[in-house]
């Protein structure tokens, strides 16, 4: 099926794809027809071909998360260090962790805006031009000298809440607008034309398979905070500063200019406020089906509601999405843990010339090194084999991933503390101190590097899956507003895990890891009882074309 790069719209997209199966360019026994359910049962499944210019879309994720990840890299010391605005420790803490929070709580109103009134380019503009100047602020704290530390220190928190406004409103739409590209059909069957096998394209795959790419590029753009930190020591803040702000520049450049390409959804006006009112009468009436225009007229209620019946049936899909991202918040306090205590954890151990804070990046280096052989093959053997893994299977498994991670964390806590010279009080004991040195304990740093596979390899699971979700499992007018709230869910983790900081230092670190294990495979256990049910339904969340 060959879509040409520049329809500019759904619709243009399905009239060729009917063009095409009418001419029988794919018509063989025949081709484009809806699999039986002998067929469902006995033929493998593949994806369709992922649009060109959801590539386009991932180049802008791509430069966006750059420019984040390499500006934020460096917060922390540009508050908290000499040469930078001379702050004590906690205050940078404090603003990085609001920083980090708000981000993800202002991915709430970009989706409000986008999806009830601007639609996702505009309002990815319009925060864009936000974002930028937050960036231009920034960069000239870095500069500007006369303003003395805390005229600087006032300034870098006004950009703070400049960025993460732009940032948050960006996020909550990127996701479903690389979604929107894709337009599927039902199940349909096609000859493969390399081994003439019989194969059904489904659409569910193909989502997956977008999604990894989107969360490739997230990878790949967080990289820079690897080098902005070296561009800080030699150069200090205001070039790395300057250099993100540029990047995002080639980002909202790029953007524009795929315009003509795209798949823009409008606006649908009132649908988050409509949702709202039925799920206010599901709960009014305890029952799912209540707010139905069909339930409420065999009922005798004659009020009418601005929706019908199948509006009901997608909001019950959205309930189920929320759901899902009610056990995400046990998952980001993991995943916190990697630039904040899992560094001090290294900096406890010998480490030689590496930097403890260097480790982290093994997790990056885990998910690019792993994401094209579980794309291209583990997945592809899997349903050759007739092994589906469905959204809940995915996320389970980095559930027990991720808590693997933690429990090995405990591991090499208990081995830290079971190493001279200073045991369970590391760097504090008099025998650490050394000709004028601080010793760690007698553990090296590469015991750290499994913690990172398991985390890496749960990012793949987890963090790919859930903006698909979000995308899939959401009406229309909803993709935006359900995506920002798979993105509160980073919010509500992250206050969770703030409020675990005094459980944080020595010995008592090792109990709170333990005790986080424990929860994950505890709540992600629940989570695949409760749900797994729905991988069973997900091809019926692709029988309507209106999607």
């Amino acid at each position: 099926m060959t879509v040409p790069f520049g329809a500019d719209n759904d619709k243009k997209r399905l009239e060729l794809q009917d063009e095409e199966l009418a001419a029988g360019s794919l018509s063989s026994n025949p081709e484009g027809r809806e699999p039986t359910e002998s067929e469902k049962r006995t033929l493998r499944r593949v994806s369709d071909s992922i649009p060109k210019v959801a590539y386009v879309v991932a180049v802008v994720e791509l430069c966006e998360r750059f420019t984040y990840y390499g500006a934020s890299a460096l917060f922390q010391n540009y508050v908290s260090t000499h040469h930078g605005l001379d702050q004590p420790r906690k205050t940078a803490t404090a603003l990085s962790t609001f920083f980090i929070f708000f981000s993800y709580v202002t991915a709430i109103f970009g989706a409000v805006v986008a999806d009830q009134y601007l639609g996702r380019y505009k309002t990815i503009l319009v925060f864009s031009g936000i974002y930028s100047v937050g960036l231009l602020i920034l960069w000239s704290t870095a500069l500007a000298e006369s303003l003395g530390n805390q005229g600087k220190l006032a300034a870098f928190a006004v950009s703070l809440t400049i960025i993460g406004l732009g940032t948050g409103g960006i996020k909550s739409n990127v996701a479903p607008m690389i979604g929107d590209q894709y337009k599927h059909r039902p199940l349909v069957t096609r000859t493969d034309s390399k081994t003439g096998e019989r194969v059904i394209v489904d659409p569910a795959i193909t989502y997956n398979r977008i999604y990894i790419l989107y969360y490739g590029c997230i990878e790949i753009g967080s990289l820079s905070s690897l080098a902005t930190p070296f561009m800080e020591r030699d150069y200090g803040f205001w070039q790395p500063f300057l250099m993100t702000f540029l990047v995002f520049c080639v980002a909202v450049a790029v953007f524009v200019w795929g315009r003509r390409y795209y798949v823009i959804e409008p606006p649908r006006g009132s649908v988050i406020v409509s949702c709202f009112k039925a799920v206010g009468i599901m709960i009014a009436n305890r029952s799912l089906d209540a707010p139905k225009p069909s339930r409420r007229a065999a009922q005798g209620i004659t009020t009418s509601v601005p929706w019908d019946d199948k509006f009901v049936d997608e909001v019950k899909q959205t309930l189920n999405a929320c759901k899902l991202f009610a056990f995400y918040p046990v998952i980001w306090i993991c995943f916190s843990q990697l630039s904040s205590n899992l560094v001090s954890q290294a900096g406890q151990m010998k480490r030689g010339d590496v930097p403890n804070d260097f480790m982290r990046s093994l997790e990056t280096v885990t998910i690019l090194l792993f994401l094209p052989i579980i794309d291209r093959v583990i997945f592809p053997v899997l349903r050759r084999h007739g092994i589906i893994l469905r959204p809940i299977k995915r996320i389970t498994i980095g559930f027990a991933s991720i808590g693997l991670g933690v429990a090995y964390a405990a591991i090499v806590q208990h081995l830290i503390y079971n190493a001279g010279p200073c045991y369970d009080k590391p760097l504090a004991c008099p025998a650490a101190k050394q000709d004028g040195k601080i010793l760690p304990n007698d553990v090296h740093i590469a015991v750290q590097t499994p913690l990172y596979v398991f985390f890496g390899l749960a990012s793949l699971f987890i963090n790919t899956t859930g903006p698909e979700y979000a995308y899939t499992h959401s009406p229309p007018g909803l993709k935006s507003f359900v995506q920002s709230l798979y993105l509160l869910t980073v919010a509500v983790g992250s206050a969770i895990a703030l409020s675990l900081v005094p459980v944080t230092g020595d010995p008592d670190v090792l109990w709170m890891y333990t005790g986080v294990a424990v929860a994950v495979f505890v709540i992600g256990t629940a989570m695949y009882i409760l749900l797994r049910h729905l991988d069973a339904e997900e091809d019926k969340l692709y029988e309507s074309k209106d999607y």
